[in-house]
């Protein structure tokens, strides 16, 4: 008997998911420098504080969410988060309406005309910025389920040796999401305004929700899977000694956060998110404004569109071929197990992003050149993300995969309000001080993007010795 293929199917559904996610996250990133700010007043440290309320509420909820998607399921699991976060993103729009009626102001223009640095400017910005922030929340909120949901999915019909190539397809979302978002997102904020691009592009979660409860099922009970592609997905021993056991997924349900907490797989996977994770989010919220900043690129002008679609464009392409097939080949062609294959591949991703070390000097000669390197640094991210998230399901129970995706994702928003609130901070103090503040040889603004790009630089050799430390050989997770 022909297998059936459903479970890529599956696979493109978690892509679009995924890349609904990260069309939303990014609409903030792309209209707040150029179109948001200049009516509400922001500075670096208001978007900054903005994006780390974000990034602080989404890694306070994901320690729930994981074990919210285990004990749900994945098919109503998923269309509660999405569906949340479809309403996080449509809220955004009517922070300028409740901002305006709030100070008793009756146009754009009037904000726009309220004199910098005034009383009546200051309070329009705080005014804001909570606004946006608890906006941020509800988004966060809904976000914080797409990753535990996707990884437990990608676990329930993949095989491991399989499993990473579909990670870095649907995990590719996030970056067609940010290679999208720069093409249109500007461009609608420009023809009918800020408001409505967090609407259109918030509404687009609302159509993925019919595909999924059509076309979702487990393996097992769906009417597209046959009987030798269900024998295909739970090739593996331990996955088919699970299915077959009710009592062990039972058992392995039975995790509580305390016991993950106590696992030295747990704090492996914790520091592969924690020192990471800060890497990509600061490229996602940072990349428009850097190039704003640096090259006066706006974000919605053809240069600084092109360029963003470039450094997505690297990432997408490098993340997929280099993040699906190389662990794959350490394991069908080296036959190394799955874990040991990964961290092989892993530390090979872990220097991809010290080409971030060569965005700043290059970047006097041209704008592309820090496209290119901050493009790699994205892509090695991305690469190694995928395969880190598929150690979870290397080593523990599946019915434990969302929790465990969960505690990661929530560590990894830790570090990312770190690193987002802290870079606003810093920008604004560089900015201040002017060629009174210098580091590496730049100063001012351009020091202050050096400092991160040598974080960028090498966290993630740092992340690689404390996973090899922690479980330097497979060790699968027994209850």
């Amino acid at each position: 008997m022909k297998k059936t293929s459903w479970r890529w199917a599956i696979c493109s559904l978690l892509f679009m998911a995924t890349t609904v996610n990260y069309l939303d996250r990014q609409v903030l990133s792309l209209t707040w420098k150029d179109f948001i700010a200049p009516e509400f007043h922001w500075s670096n440290s208001d978007y900054g504080a903005i994006a780390a309320t974000f990034s602080l509420f989404y890694a306070f909820i994901s320690l729930f969410a994981g074990k919210f998607i285990d004990w749900v399921g994945t098919k109503r699991g998923y269309l509660i988060a999405i569906f949340i976060w479809s309403i996080g993103a449509c809220l955004h729009a009517g922070c300028g309406w409740l901002t305006m009626h709030f100070h008793g102001l009756e146009s754009v223009e009037a904000l726009r005309a309220v004199e910098g640095g005034s009383v009546l400017a200051l309070a329009i910005s705080s005014t804001s910025v909570w606004l946006f922030m608890v906006c941020r929340m509800v988004l966060a909120i809904g976000e914080s389920g797409n990753f535990p949901a996707a990884i437990k999915v990608t676990t329930e019909y993949f095989p491991k040796k399989d499993r990473a190539l579909a990670t870095s397809i649907f995990n590719a979302g996030s970056s067609v999401g940010a290679l999208v978002a720069p093409l249109s997102v500007p461009f609608l904020a420009r023809a009918y305004g800020w408001e409505w691009a967090f609407i259109i592009i918030g509404g687009l979660g609302f159509l993925w929700m019919g595909f999924w409860w059509k076309m979702y099922d487990r393996p097992d009970e769906s009417p597209h899977v046959n009987a030798a592609e269900l024998e295909y997905i739970n090739q593996d021993d331990e996955s088919s000694a699970e299915a077959k056991d009710p009592s062990s997924a039972a058992e392995a349900s039975g995790i509580s956060l305390g016991q993950c907490f106590r696992l030295r797989q747990t704090w492996a996977y914790i520091c592969g998110k924690f020192f990471t994770d800060g890497v990509w989010w600061f490229l996602l919220f940072w990349a428009p404004a850097y190039f704003s900043d640096q090259y006066g690129y706006r974000s919605d002008s053809a240069m600084g569109a092109t360029l963003l679609f470039v450094v997505y464009l690297i990432i997408t392409v490098v993340s997929i071929v280099a993040g699906g097939l190389l662990p794959k080949y350490f394991m069908v062609r080296r036959g190394m197990e799955p874990y040991a294959g990964r961290l092989r591949a892993m530390l090979m991703f872990a220097f991809l992003p010290v080409c971030a070390l060569l965005a700043q000097p290059l970047g006097a000669y041209s704008a592309w050149w820090p496209a290119i390197f901050i493009g790699l640094a994205g892509a090695g991210h991305q690469s190694w993300s995928a395969n880190l998230y598929n150690t979870i399901g290397d080593m523990f129970p599946k019915s434990a995969v969302a929790t465990i995706t969960g505690i990661g994702t929530m560590t990894g928003g830790i570090i990312s309000f770190i690193v987002n609130w802290g870079a606003g901070l810093l920008f604004d103090y560089c900015a201040a001080k002017g060629a009174a503040f210098q580091f590496l040889g730049f100063e001012g603004k351009e020091g202050g993007y050096m400092i991160v790009f040598c974080y960028c630089a090498v966290a993630y050799l740092f992340a690689w010795l404390c996973m090899k430390t922690l479980v330097p050989r497979f060790r699968p997770v027994t209850i």
